[in-house]
């Protein structure tokens, strides 16, 4: 292929990342779409997963990574101000079936805080994520939890909705309950609210 920066590896990963935007790929497919070698691709790939710029899916195959999904993008300037504001970690959510995965993670600056994983599958039954994906949150502006699905920790969670409407993500604060308080949606939940509505466009 040819270089389009002239730093050879990294135009390479960057090949790698633009066949992955349009969809999940196994490696034979990867290789076929990007002209380059097999192990070569396959050590590209998995170096980009480490940084999160790919991962696998359930059928193994490699796919874009959750840094680089346009949502956690667009909404990373919201969750900023969100976790500045609050002094605590924020996390944007999307579904996943039964399941709801963390795309993006910023920790608060406390030394107590809650860390929440970059690719983090949690259950949707727990916590005010979860039922803010779940639907529960119709015709509320925010979500609160209360030591619902890790004992200590409390959260709040608002909708990021497309433009018809249609929850698409769960923008969420947590950190401990004795900052949080046992009623957090009280202490935090305009501010989510409107980052909520930041990322949604």
């Amino acid at each position: 292929m040819d270089s389009v920066s002239g730093i050879g590896v990294l135009d390479k990963a960057m090949a790698i990342v633009d066949a992955l935007e349009a969809g999940p790929l196994s490696l034979r497919e990867l290789c076929e779409t990007t002209a380059i070698p097999k192990p070569t691709a396959h050590r590209l790939a998995v170096a980009l997963e480490a940084h999160g710029l790919a991962r696998r899916d359930d059928d193994g195959r490699f796919a874009l990574g959750f840094r680089v999904l346009p949502l956690a993008v667009s909404a990373r300037p919201a969750l900023e101000r969100l976790r500045d504001d609050t002094g605590e970690s924020v996390q944007l959510y999307v579904r996943r079936g039964d399941s709801r995965v963390c795309v993006l993670s910023l920790e608060s600056p406390n030394e107590l805080r809650t860390i929440v994983p970059l690719g983090a599958s949690l259950p949707l039954a727990k916590g005010s994520a979860g039922r803010v994906l779940r639907g529960d949150a119709d015709g509320k502006p925010w979500v609160e939890s209360v030591e619902e699905r890790e004992a200590g920790v409390a959260s709040v969670s608002a909708p990021v909705r497309d433009p018809h409407g249609h929850v698409i993500a769960a923008v969420s604060v947590s950190g401990p309950v004795q900052r949080t308080s046992r009623q957090p949606g009280r202490k935090y939940g305009a501010a989510v609210a409107r980052a909520a509505q930041a990322a949604s466009g």
